[in-house]
Protein backbone atom coordinates (compact mmCIF):
# COMPACT_ATOMS: atom_id res chain seq x y z
CA UNK A 1 0.00 0.00 0.00
CA UNK A 2 2.95 2.69 0.26
CA UNK A 3 3.13 2.58 -3.40
CA UNK A 4 -0.33 2.98 -4.10
CA UNK A 5 0.19 6.67 -5.45
CA UNK A 6 -3.14 8.49 -5.66
CA UNK A 7 -3.56 10.53 -8.88
CA UNK A 8 -6.53 13.01 -9.28
CA UNK A 9 -7.31 13.45 -13.23
CA UNK A 10 -8.79 16.61 -14.22
CA UNK A 11 -8.95 15.49 -18.07
CA UNK A 12 -12.43 14.76 -20.31
CA UNK A 13 -13.63 11.47 -21.04
CA UNK A 14 -13.59 9.38 -24.50
CA UNK A 15 -16.38 7.32 -25.56
CA UNK A 16 -13.27 5.17 -27.28
CA UNK A 17 -11.60 4.35 -24.34
CA UNK A 18 -8.30 5.09 -25.79
CA UNK A 19 -7.54 8.48 -24.24
CA UNK A 20 -8.87 10.91 -21.80
CA UNK A 21 -9.81 10.06 -18.51
CA UNK A 22 -10.43 6.29 -19.60
CA UNK A 23 -6.86 6.15 -20.67
CA UNK A 24 -5.68 7.85 -17.68
CA UNK A 25 -7.26 5.43 -15.36
CA UNK A 26 -6.15 2.15 -17.25
CA UNK A 27 -2.75 3.38 -17.21
CA UNK A 28 -2.41 4.63 -13.36
CA UNK A 29 -4.07 1.36 -12.53
CA UNK A 30 -2.00 -0.83 -14.71
CA UNK A 31 0.74 0.62 -12.96
CA UNK A 32 -0.14 0.35 -9.58
CA UNK A 33 -1.23 3.87 -8.08
CA UNK A 34 -5.20 4.83 -7.69
CA UNK A 35 -6.76 6.91 -9.94
CA UNK A 36 -9.43 9.47 -8.95
CA UNK A 37 -10.94 11.83 -11.40
CA UNK A 38 -13.03 15.26 -11.73
CA UNK A 39 -14.19 15.09 -15.24
CA UNK A 40 -14.40 18.46 -17.42
CA UNK A 41 -16.09 17.18 -20.68
CA UNK A 42 -18.09 14.32 -22.29
CA UNK A 43 -16.96 13.80 -25.98
CA UNK A 44 -18.26 11.50 -28.57
CA UNK A 45 -15.18 10.10 -29.99
CA UNK A 46 -14.14 6.19 -31.71
CA UNK A 47 -10.85 5.99 -33.58
CA UNK A 48 -12.14 7.94 -36.43
CA UNK A 49 -12.49 11.21 -34.40
CA UNK A 50 -14.31 13.24 -31.90
CA UNK A 51 -17.99 13.99 -33.49
CA UNK A 52 -19.00 15.66 -29.79
CA UNK A 53 -18.01 17.67 -26.95
CA UNK A 54 -20.30 18.11 -23.79
CA UNK A 55 -18.72 20.55 -21.43
CA UNK A 56 -19.22 19.54 -17.83
CA UNK A 57 -20.61 22.80 -15.80
CA UNK A 58 -17.53 24.77 -13.71
CA UNK A 59 -19.50 24.19 -10.05
CA UNK A 60 -19.64 20.19 -11.13
CA UNK A 61 -16.06 19.99 -12.41
CA UNK A 62 -15.16 21.90 -9.11
CA UNK A 63 -16.97 19.53 -6.83
CA UNK A 64 -15.50 16.16 -8.77
CA UNK A 65 -12.37 17.67 -7.09
CA UNK A 66 -12.88 18.98 -3.91
CA UNK A 67 -15.17 16.17 -3.20
CA UNK A 68 -11.72 13.72 -4.09
CA UNK A 69 -9.33 15.73 -2.60
CA UNK A 70 -11.42 16.51 0.53
CA UNK A 71 -11.57 13.11 1.36
CA UNK A 72 -9.36 10.28 -0.65
CA UNK A 73 -6.21 13.12 -1.24
CA UNK A 74 -4.00 12.94 -4.07
CA UNK A 75 0.14 12.68 -4.58
CA UNK A 76 -0.35 14.55 -7.88
CA UNK A 77 -3.16 16.49 -9.96
CA UNK A 78 -2.77 15.26 -13.71
CA UNK A 79 -5.09 17.26 -16.46
CA UNK A 80 -5.51 16.66 -19.69
CA UNK A 81 -8.13 18.09 -21.81
CA UNK A 82 -9.76 21.18 -20.33
CA UNK A 83 -11.73 22.96 -23.11
CA UNK A 84 -12.06 26.21 -22.26
CA UNK A 85 -10.23 29.35 -20.75
CA UNK A 86 -12.70 29.30 -17.37
CA UNK A 87 -11.86 25.55 -16.78
CA UNK A 88 -7.88 26.08 -17.10
CA UNK A 89 -8.29 29.34 -14.81
CA UNK A 90 -10.99 27.04 -12.60
CA UNK A 91 -7.68 24.29 -12.19
CA UNK A 92 -4.75 26.97 -11.41
CA UNK A 93 -7.30 28.43 -8.61
CA UNK A 94 -7.11 24.40 -7.28
CA UNK A 95 -3.69 24.03 -8.01
CA UNK A 96 -2.79 27.23 -6.08
CA UNK A 97 -4.79 26.58 -3.30
CA UNK A 98 -3.94 22.83 -2.57
CA UNK A 99 -0.32 22.93 -3.75
CA UNK A 100 0.24 19.20 -5.13
CA UNK A 101 2.44 18.70 -7.26
CA UNK A 102 1.25 18.74 -10.81
CA UNK A 103 1.69 16.61 -14.63
CA UNK A 104 0.04 19.24 -16.70
CA UNK A 105 -0.34 17.83 -20.31
CA UNK A 106 -1.35 20.89 -22.49
CA UNK A 107 -3.84 19.00 -24.80
CA UNK A 108 -4.49 21.20 -27.85
CA UNK A 109 -5.94 18.75 -30.06
CA UNK A 110 -7.04 14.95 -30.68
CA UNK A 111 -5.55 13.06 -33.03
CA UNK A 112 -8.22 13.02 -36.04
CA UNK A 113 -7.92 16.38 -35.33
CA UNK A 114 -10.53 18.03 -33.71
CA UNK A 115 -9.71 20.89 -31.44
CA UNK A 116 -9.73 20.17 -27.95
CA UNK A 117 -8.92 23.88 -26.51
CA UNK A 118 -10.12 27.10 -27.12
CA UNK A 119 -7.73 29.32 -28.68
CA UNK A 120 -8.17 32.10 -26.10
CA UNK A 121 -7.43 29.30 -23.54
CA UNK A 122 -3.78 28.90 -24.69
CA UNK A 123 -2.54 32.01 -22.84
CA UNK A 124 -3.84 31.04 -19.44
CA UNK A 125 -2.45 27.86 -20.36
CA UNK A 126 0.83 29.71 -20.42
CA UNK A 127 0.69 31.96 -17.65
CA UNK A 128 -1.46 30.30 -14.84
CA UNK A 129 -0.94 26.11 -15.65
CA UNK A 130 2.60 26.09 -16.59
CA UNK A 131 4.42 27.97 -13.67
CA UNK A 132 2.12 24.96 -11.60
CA UNK A 133 3.92 22.05 -13.55
CA UNK A 134 5.79 19.45 -11.33
CA UNK A 135 5.94 18.23 -14.90
CA UNK A 136 4.61 19.58 -18.44
CA UNK A 137 4.03 17.36 -21.18
CA UNK A 138 4.12 19.30 -24.48
CA UNK A 139 3.98 18.04 -27.95
CA UNK A 140 5.61 19.97 -30.65
CA UNK A 141 2.71 21.29 -31.60
CA UNK A 142 1.55 22.25 -28.15
CA UNK A 143 4.66 23.50 -27.14
CA UNK A 144 4.60 25.88 -31.02
CA UNK A 145 1.13 27.41 -29.83
CA UNK A 146 3.23 28.03 -25.70
CA UNK A 147 5.72 29.44 -26.92
CA UNK A 148 5.40 31.01 -30.30
CA UNK A 149 8.52 29.43 -31.52
CA UNK A 150 8.73 26.75 -34.32
CA UNK A 151 9.37 23.11 -32.99
CA UNK A 152 10.51 21.04 -36.38
CA UNK A 153 13.62 19.31 -35.15
CA UNK A 154 15.14 18.28 -31.76
CA UNK A 155 16.60 20.85 -31.39
CA UNK A 156 13.95 23.07 -31.41
CA UNK A 157 12.40 20.95 -29.10
CA UNK A 158 14.77 22.00 -26.42
CA UNK A 159 15.30 25.60 -27.33
CA UNK A 160 11.23 25.29 -26.78
CA UNK A 161 11.72 23.25 -23.26
CA UNK A 162 14.11 26.11 -22.03
CA UNK A 163 11.57 29.02 -23.06
CA UNK A 164 8.69 27.14 -20.71
CA UNK A 165 11.07 26.33 -18.01
CA UNK A 166 11.41 30.07 -17.94
CA UNK A 167 7.70 30.21 -18.14
CA UNK A 168 8.16 28.70 -14.67
CA UNK A 169 7.51 24.89 -15.21
CA UNK A 170 9.97 22.59 -13.05
CA UNK A 171 10.37 20.14 -15.54
CA UNK A 172 9.33 19.81 -18.89
CA UNK A 173 9.31 16.27 -20.87
CA UNK A 174 9.40 17.68 -24.38
CA UNK A 175 7.83 14.95 -26.69
CA UNK A 176 9.24 14.53 -30.02
CA UNK A 177 6.86 12.07 -31.74
CA UNK A 178 5.74 14.43 -34.32
CA UNK A 179 9.82 15.45 -35.15
CA UNK A 180 10.60 13.49 -38.37
CA UNK A 181 12.71 11.07 -38.13
CA UNK A 182 13.06 6.83 -38.11
CA UNK A 183 13.82 7.08 -34.39
CA UNK A 184 11.95 9.19 -31.62
CA UNK A 185 13.59 11.61 -29.18
CA UNK A 186 11.90 12.76 -26.20
CA UNK A 187 13.78 14.78 -24.12
CA UNK A 188 12.90 15.68 -20.19
CA UNK A 189 14.42 19.28 -19.01
CA UNK A 190 15.07 20.83 -15.75
CA UNK A 191 17.35 23.50 -14.69
CA UNK A 192 19.73 21.18 -13.80
CA UNK A 193 20.27 19.31 -17.23
CA UNK A 194 18.46 17.10 -19.53
CA UNK A 195 17.83 13.58 -20.07
CA UNK A 196 16.72 12.15 -23.89
CA UNK A 197 14.63 9.36 -24.24
CA UNK A 198 15.06 7.39 -27.75
CA UNK A 199 13.83 4.78 -29.83
CA UNK A 200 12.90 3.51 -33.06
CA UNK A 201 9.65 5.18 -34.32
CA UNK A 202 6.77 2.35 -34.37
CA UNK A 203 5.02 2.23 -37.37
CA UNK A 204 1.67 1.75 -36.55
CA UNK A 205 -1.87 3.66 -36.97
CA UNK A 206 -2.47 2.65 -33.13
CA UNK A 207 -1.68 5.89 -31.46
CA UNK A 208 -4.55 7.27 -30.24
CA UNK A 209 -3.64 8.25 -26.54
CA UNK A 210 -0.09 8.22 -26.39
CA UNK A 211 0.29 11.88 -25.13
CA UNK A 212 -2.69 11.30 -22.25
CA UNK A 213 -1.00 8.03 -21.77
CA UNK A 214 2.88 9.28 -21.01
CA UNK A 215 1.84 11.89 -18.65
CA UNK A 216 -0.72 9.17 -16.57
CA UNK A 217 1.89 7.01 -16.16
CA UNK A 218 4.60 10.04 -15.11
CA UNK A 219 2.07 11.07 -13.20
CA UNK A 220 1.58 7.51 -11.44
CA UNK A 221 5.46 6.95 -10.66
CA UNK A 222 5.88 10.54 -9.17
CA UNK A 223 2.45 10.23 -6.86
CA UNK A 224 4.46 6.72 -5.80
CA UNK A 225 7.77 8.90 -5.15
CA UNK A 226 10.19 7.59 -7.48
CA UNK A 227 12.94 10.06 -8.90
CA UNK A 228 11.63 12.34 -11.93
CA UNK A 229 13.92 10.67 -14.48
CA UNK A 230 13.25 6.92 -13.14
CA UNK A 231 9.07 7.81 -14.07
CA UNK A 232 9.91 8.93 -16.56
CA UNK A 233 12.03 6.19 -17.94
CA UNK A 234 9.07 3.46 -16.42
CA UNK A 235 6.16 6.10 -18.33
CA UNK A 236 8.34 5.26 -21.62
CA UNK A 237 8.80 2.32 -21.69
CA UNK A 238 5.63 1.54 -20.54
CA UNK A 239 3.71 3.50 -23.40
CA UNK A 240 6.42 1.75 -25.94
CA UNK A 241 5.21 -1.69 -24.83
CA UNK A 242 1.45 -0.68 -24.74
CA UNK A 243 1.62 0.37 -28.07
CA UNK A 244 3.75 -2.69 -29.87
CA UNK A 245 0.53 -4.77 -27.71
CA UNK A 246 -2.21 -2.57 -29.53
CA UNK A 247 -5.07 -4.79 -29.93
CA UNK A 248 -5.95 -3.48 -33.41
CA UNK A 249 -9.38 -2.03 -32.83
CA UNK A 250 -11.08 -0.08 -35.04
CA UNK A 251 -10.42 1.52 -38.20
CA UNK A 252 -9.09 4.43 -37.21
CA UNK A 253 -6.52 5.82 -35.22
CA UNK A 254 -6.68 2.35 -32.84
CA UNK A 255 -6.02 2.38 -28.96
CA UNK A 256 -3.10 0.74 -26.97
CA UNK A 257 -3.10 -2.18 -25.06
CA UNK A 258 -3.16 -0.08 -21.31
CA UNK A 259 -3.50 -3.67 -19.81
CA UNK A 260 -0.08 -5.53 -20.69
CA UNK A 261 1.54 -4.99 -16.97
CA UNK A 262 -1.50 -6.84 -15.62
CA UNK A 263 -1.46 -10.04 -17.89
CA UNK A 264 -1.09 -13.38 -15.97
CA UNK A 265 -1.81 -11.50 -12.73
CA UNK A 266 -5.52 -12.09 -12.79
Amino acid sequence: MNNLGRVLIIAGSDSGGGAGVQADIKTVTALGGYAATAITAVTVQNTLGVTGVHPIPLEIIESQARAVLDDIGADVIKTGMLGDAATVALVARLLEEFAIPAVIDPVMVAKGGASLLAAEAVAIVRHRLVPHAALLTPNAPEAEALTGLAVATTDDLRRAGEALLVLGAKAVLMKGGHVAGDRVIDVLMTPDGETAFEGERIDSRHTHGTGCTLASACAAGIAQGLPLAAAVARAWDYVHEAMLQAPGFGAGHGPLNHGWPLRGRI
